[in-house]
């Protein structure tokens, strides 16, 4: 079984509604994504001879849903005031809703569903929130 691993970073803030301790409060992250495909065999023939997949593929598709949340403030739906959204947007502030709490065990499945969307043959995506700390999620 080959596996590869490609990964991407980025720097955004979160926060987690309705918990009890110091995440509740607005903080920030260099979150990293480490997507990972696996497959049996090789490419047999063409330009991709002995590859699984192209690695400038795999990368360039992981560092661009990097680059979607880089520099923002990911929020659950529902978890700001109206008031509060119109002052971030009133002040341009990059801000990205998401339907899920942002948490890494929630970020690595809804990640591994967007590379998988966008074409990649994922099967376990990993997020670090921080170099110690991780969670994966594999179908």
């Amino acid at each position: 079984m080959y596996i590869l691993k490609a990964s991407a970073s980025f720097d955004s803030a979160h926060f987690l509604a309705g918990y009890n301790g110091k995440c509740a409060n607005l903080h920030g992250h260099r979150w990293v994504i480490e997507a990972e495909i696996k497959n049996d065999s090789l490419i047999e023939n063409g330009e991709k001879r002995g590859m699984v997949i192209d690695f400038g593929d795999m990368k360039k598709a992981v560092r661009a849903l990097a680059d979607r949340y880089d520099h923002a403030l990911i929020y659950e739906r529902g978890s700001l005031k109206d008031t509060t959204l119109s002052a971030l947007n009133d002040e341009n502030f990059r801000l990205i809703e998401v339907p899920f709490r942002p948490t890494a065990e929630n970020f690595a499945e809804a990640f591994l569903d967007e590379l998988k969307a966008d074409g990649l043959p994922v099967f376990r995506v990993t997020v670090y929130e921080t170099p110690d700390n991780c969670a994966a999620y594999e179908v």
